[in-house]
């Protein structure tokens, strides 16, 4: 280990790649470190690879560079597909109920935690994270209360119980480590500084509201969903109208005739401000009266169809109900 330290961790979606990533972040941020996380995944819902590198250290870290230091791989397939990365120094922590190593290259230490031995992996499915996480921890040469620190904040929310369990898987990996592993050396280094860890989304919805902007709409889709998100938690605060446009792509596909026109109630168009879409374009002009456009369109022969939830609303699926063209 010199000027930064790597950590990679792979698995399915599904596996809980992020929460381990999370907790590693904010004890190196905690530690008065820098550092930069970037998360490669495939376009598949459940099942499909993803790869979790943070790289830290003391200085800024301006890229990913081409070197891991600590392997996690939560199933075989990460396994295979990256344990050819690690060279001389590197260490590779695995379950060694369920993942074979790959061929051992000269340095690299192997590190196999007997996961059914160490937690009962019946009661929580992702106990080889929470332990392979207290084992990295203990090998990089940080203590134990930093990590019990944050499983109480990662936690917390889904009571007691959950804490305490956590607390003591993590405890039983890092002992473990402390017997059967060889440390990092020198150990992870630490400085008086105190660093805050925000997604890129995050830096972005902040950037935006920075920037001006008064309006966000989008699909929740990843990997944008955190910017909405950000968007909408602090709407109020930032003065940001933000949304999503379901309604409205459902009225596009079924009437593509229809004539959108973005409106606030108070009818100044939401097109005077600083805006966002993060979604496909859609043609649309700026009208100062919402009531104005919906006469003229009417003259001009459109259905005007307004949405929403009344008791005498008809599903906009429906069949049969529109008359094209349709002003929405």
């Amino acid at each position: 280990m010199t000027q930064t330290f790597a950590i990679a961790i792979g698995g399915a979606a599904g596996q809980g790649v992020a929460t381990p990533g999370d907790i590693f972040a904010k004890v190196f941020s905690r530690r008065g470190l820098h550092l930069n996380a970037y998360n490669a995944y495939q376009s598949i819902i459940r099942g499909g690879h993803t790869f979790l590198t943070i790289r830290t250290g003391p200085d800024k870290v301006t890229n990913m560079g081409d070197r891991i230091d600590l392997l996690i791989p939560l199933n075989q397939d990460t396994m295979d597909r990256h344990f050819g990365l690690l060279s001389a120094g590197a260490a590779c922590i695995y379950n060694s109920d369920t993942i074979k190593p790959g061929r051992s290259t000269d340095g690299v230490q192997l590190c196999p935690l007997p996961v059914s031995k160490l937690a009962d992996i019946s009661r929580n499915k992702v106990a080889q994270n929470t332990l392979a996480v207290g084992a990295g921890l203990n090998m990089m040469g940080i203590g134990f209360q930093a990590l019990e620190t944050m499983l109480i904040e990662q936690f917390k929310k889904k009571g007691d119980a959950v804490v305490a369990e956590n607390i003591a898987i993590a405890r039983t990996g890092y002992d473990y480590a402390s017997q059967n592993f060889k440390p990092f050396d020198p150990p992870l280094p630490m400085t008086e500084n105190r660093y805050a860890v925000p997604s890129g989304n995050m830096a972005l919805a902040m950037g935006g509201v920075a920037a001006g902007v008064k309006f966000y709409c989008a699909y929740p889709m990843s990997p944008s969903t955190g910017v909405l998100h950000w968007m909408a938690s602090h709407a109020r605060k930032a003065g940001v109208m933000s949304g999503l446009p379901l309604a409205a792509a459902a009225f596009r596909k079924l009437a593509p005739e229809t004539k959108i026109v973005a409106h606030a109630r108070d009818g100044v168009g939401v097109a005077a401000k600083t805006a966002v879409m993060a979604i496909p374009f859609v043609p649309w002009e700026y009208q100062p009266s919402a009531l104005d456009v919906v006469k003229k369109l009417r003259d001009n022969g459109y259905q005007i169809v307004a949405v929403e939830q009344a008791h005498h609303s008809a599903p906009y699926t429906q069949a049969g109900i529109y008359r094209p063209p349709v002003g929405l």
